[in-house]
């Protein structure tokens, strides 16, 4: 990391960190249930702030990497764009078509991390069904889902930027793995609709090794309480009450544990359209950002929408598809674009199109 980039980067951790805080301690700070209207408006604030990152990229992206000169600029688009091609006469003609490369990607990066996020909310809804977690204390579960994704994915991208720079044979196994994915989208049955909470590895990892309380206590995450007469009650630190894991926060780690299996997915995915770890990052993070409050709007409609899962296994076996040729063939990222953005147009339509029949 340069001195820009290191610069560059807290800032924009410590604007995503603010908002957040903003989010969970003020404006979300008592529990409800999320309606309909309320989750359609936070979906259009988070993706008008996407939008707005987007238009920063296309006027100033330089900024990220401290572009000044055209040798800063070779060497960024060396490591991150080397199909790029530039002219040395003309820096600001240059530059601009990088801060369009670099924009696009970003774009095409958020719309493919969005569309996965699709089957993710499937699995947090199941989560939440399994563990009978009450709809109102859905929004602090995923407040703070939210936060443990960012630490996460943070973690991932960079590690797996800089094993990728070591090994470029990496995108190959990338390629083959979400080629896998996307057979077994396409072939594998519907999984049922709950989840087995208490033969779950994560559930039996966190009874064996912590104290968990067997009932919910509002929005807790850890409560004191002891053992009297066979039954675990709650008591103060006075009477020898010692710290206990809620089900809530059970229910939290299933949800970072549900994120940790789907970023093996959509990592890999975003990095077919980027080697920038920078853009990969920023396109993860804003779409995590609106995670929430698009399973909101999602939770009561997404049924509806049954041909979406379809339209993510095409989305996947072409990634992988452009991952495994990208030594020989070089899809660039508008065509990439204009294809996820028709597949997730067609799996709407026809989801609109072709209700799925009721069972009688």
């Amino acid at each position: 990391m340069s001195i820009s980039e290191i610069i560059f980067f807290s800032s924009f951790i410590v604007f995503i960190v603010g908002i957040l805080l903003l989010d969970m301690l003020v404006i979300d700070r008592k529990a409800h249930d999320v309606s309909l209207k309320e989750a359609g408006i936070w979906t259009g604030v988070w993706i008008a702030l996407s939008l707005l990152f987007a238009g920063f990229l296309w006027f100033h992206g330089d900024l990220v990497h401290g572009i000044e000169n055209f040798d800063d600029l070779k060497i960024v688009t060396e490591k991150y764009a080397s199909h790029l091609n530039l002219d040395e006469n003309n820096f600001e003609a240059s530059l601009q078509l990088y801060r369009e490369q670099m924009t696009i990607s970003y774009i095409t990066g958020y719309l493919i991390e969005k569309m996965l996020s699709v089957d993710n909310l499937f699995v947090m809804m199941m989560i939440f069904t399994s563990f009978a977690v009450s709809k109102k204390e859905y929004q602090h579960v995923l407040n703070w889902g939210i936060l443990g994704a960012i630490v996460l994915r943070c973690l991932f991208i960079f590690i797996g930027t800089a094993v990728i720079k070591r090994f470029d044979w990496v995108l190959f196994l990338f390629g083959a793995f979400l080629l896998y994915s996307s057979i077994k989208m396409f072939f594998g049955k519907d999984e049922d609709e709950n989840i087995d909470v208490a033969n779950h590895p994560v559930v039996k990892f966190t009874s064996k090794h912590f104290r968990v309380f067997p009932h919910f206590n509002g929005d807790n995450f850890f409560v004191r309480a002891k053992n009297i007469d066979g039954n675990v009650q709650i008591t103060s630190k006075k009477e020898g009450g010692k710290i206990f894991l809620t089900p809530l926060f059970v229910t939290v780690i299933m949800i970072e544990f549900s994120d940790l299996i789907f970023a093996f997915d959509s990592i890999p995915a975003v990095f077919a359209v980027s080697l920038d770890p920078y853009v990969v990052f920023f396109s993860n993070i804003f779409a995590i950002l609106g995670l929430r409050a698009m399973f909101f709007l999602l939770a009561g409609i997404v049924d509806k929408f049954r041909f979406l899962k379809i339209g993510v296994g095409f989305l996947l076996l072409f990634i992988s598809v452009k991952l495994l040729i990208h030594k020989w063939v070089e899809i660039n990222n508008i065509a990439s674009l204009i294809f996820i953005i028709s597949v997730l147009v067609i799996s709407i339509l026809l989801s609109v199109i072709i209700p799925k029949k009721e069972d009688k």
